[in-house]
């Protein structure tokens, strides 16, 4: 299936926040001859002999775009299909000729069926997706210069759909280019496997050979982790300066990678975003649902290899339907995330809390952790909503509060205690604000701070002048800043100088962390390093300033 909905020109134009902006940046050998005619104007150039990196695994061929190298869609991993289904991943082929990475990889298998049936989130978000298929283990690179011995700080960016959905272009947003340009550093991001593709853990009825089948997604991110180590330094990129980042999901992918024992001294720095978590799926849950996904296909435990005979599709509806039996005899178990996501098997992840050890796998390893004011905003698509008074906030906090249950009784003296913390909200605003509690960042923050490793935390509250100012500052809003995009994702930010000076502030503030792990040294505030006795947490909006622990009082009152 293609759902593309963009060509090669079009997405030519995906860099234009730094576009006036002069680089400076020399592209060396692999930029056109010297005998093509002279053209100051032109920005892309491709040709035989332009931008060609080697790999461990054999030469490939991308562009050059505003003075910036690209490589799309490079294999850090064999074909995930048939037998390797469940598998942990495998290295790919080499190849003997220069192979093209001029195009995006395809995206890991996942529903898309009616993916873009909402026209007011398809128009705000208008989510990037290509071919959807199992040989899905590719990464995107963009960098300043090819083997130069720069040794520049690298991004690995993780992207977000809760371990089920998504790609590492799905937003215009997620680019690299604007950021490699401005920072002069190396900009990855990966598509890796997802949802039942690339977490069920058979272990339990498969036994030796489906060890690690609940972790096989985790696994390819790792992988990736690897390829960077190995074949950065052919980029311009040091492998000894990696930082991970990721947002929603991908938070929580950049929180268990740093706990992963496979990844000590392949991260140095990460960076969760509204995301973050302190330990992974339960195994006994885990396995369990292994059998109900046996016990939904008719299958004995012998059979388990039909499961890899299946088309993608048929198999995720198959799982999704064996979540769903588990899920009424036996609720809640899965958890937020559900049922399809990194578990902690003792072997590859932890059990327990992460961070748990002072000397740890990522004791050295600062942290940068962030969220947003409204990360579920209820009425950016529901006009209505914004009328509501504090009974009715209260009647549905009680009921519902974001993605997670609501909050029954205790609903009202949680309505309250916020409405006390920010006294100029409204109703609405206080609902958004209670749905998208920072207890999950606040205790990744402590669990990370007994590390010897800085941890910083900020929190988002920049809102775009769209759609009747009812988007706030919404899950996801933030990323087109830390990565200098503000003027690319439009449709978050409405453009302009407003946005792009947070920007400014927020992109130097990253950029100063990937080099240092300590984000001082911009226009930013002096940012203190987080304690649990105070908080230090550094708001971000049109005015910045570190408060501590600014809604304590108020998120003591949940439960």
């Amino acid at each position: 299936m293609n759902t593309n909905r963009r060509n090669f020109i079009q997405t030519m134009g995906a860099g234009a926040a730094g576009i006036g902006l002069a680089s400076g940046i020399s592209l060396g050998a692999s930029r056109p001859g010297q005998n093509a005619p002279s053209n100051d104007d032109q920005v892309l150039f491709i040709g035989d002999d332009t931008a060609i990196a080697d790999t461990v695994y054999g030469k490939v061929q991308g562009f050059v775009l505003r003075d910036i190298y690209q490589f799309r869609g490079i294999p850090y991993g064999a074909d995930t299909s048939g037998k390797n289904r469940f598998m942990p991943p495998r290295q790919p082929e080499p190849w003997s000729d220069v192979r093209p990475a001029v195009w995006w990889g395809n995206t890991a298998p996942q529903i898309m069926d009616n993916r873009y049936a909402n026209p007011w989130y398809s128009f705000a978000d208008h989510w990037n997706y290509d071919d959807v298929s199992e040989d899905c283990l590719r990464l995107n690179v963009w960098t300043p210069a090819l083997a130069d011995g720069g040794k520049r700080p690298v991004m690995v960016w993780y992207h977000g759909g809760g371990y089920r959905n998504g790609n590492g272009i799905e937003q215009d947003g997620y680019m690299g280019e604007n950021l490699s340009r401005k920072g002069d550093i190396v900009f990855v991001s990966i598509n890796h496997r997802l949802g039942p593709i690339g977490f069920s853990d058979l272990s339990g009825v498969g036994g030796e050979a489906y060890q690690h089948s609940g972790n096989v997604g985790a696994l390819d991110m790792v992988a990736a982790l690897e390829w960077v180590s190995q074949n950065i330094a052919n980029f311009g990129g040091d492998p000894n300066n990696v930082t991970i980042m990721g947002q929603s999901g991908g938070g929580s992918k950049v929180c268990t990678l740093a706990a992963m024992p496979a990844t000590r001294g392949l991260i140095h720095k990460a960076v969760p975003l509204s995301g973050s978590s302190t330990s992974a799926l339960d195994q006994e849950y885990s396995q369990k649902l292994g059998s109900y996904i046996l016990k939904e296909a008719g299958l004995q435990a012998g059979e388990i290899g039909k499961l890899q005979e299946m088309a993608w599709k048929d198999y995720i509806l198959l799982a999704g339907r064996a979540q769903e039996t588990m899920e009424k005899e036996n609720p809640g178990g899965g958890g937020f995330r559900g049922g399809f996501r990194p578990v902690a098997d003792g072997v590859h992840i932890p059990k327990g809390t992460f961070y748990s050890e002072a000397s740890g796998v990522s004791s050295d390893v600062p942290m940068l952790i962030c969220s947003t004011f409204h990360e579920w905003g209820m009425s950016r698509t529901n006009p209505e909503l914004e009328k509501i008074d504090a009974a009715g906030a209260k009647k549905m906090l009680a009921d519902q509060a974001g993605f997670r249950g609501g909050f029954g009784d205790k609903a009202a003296e949680i309505y309250d205690a916020y409405a006390k913390a920010f006294p100029n909200a409204k109703p609405i605003e206080i609902m958004c604000l209670v749905s998208s509690n920072r207890k999950s960042v606040v205790e990744t923050a402590n669990a990370k701070s007994a590390q010897p490793a800085p941890v910083y935390v900020a929190w988002f509250g920049w809102e775009p002048p769209l759609f009747n100012n009812r988007m706030r500052a919404f899950h996801c809003l933030d990323i087109c800043f830390w990565f200098y995009n503000t003027d690319l994702m439009l449709t978050h930010t409405g453009g302009g100088s407003r946005p792009r000076a947070l920007a400014e502030k927020m992109s130097d503030g990253l950029l100063q962390f990937m080099r240092t792990g300590n984000p001082n040294g911009g226009d930013l505030p002096e940012w203190a390093a987080y304690t649990p006795e105070r908080g230090e947490t550094m708001i971000l909006d049109d005015h910045c300033e570190l408060l501590d622990d600014p809604d304590r009082q108020a998120r003591q009152t949940l439960p």
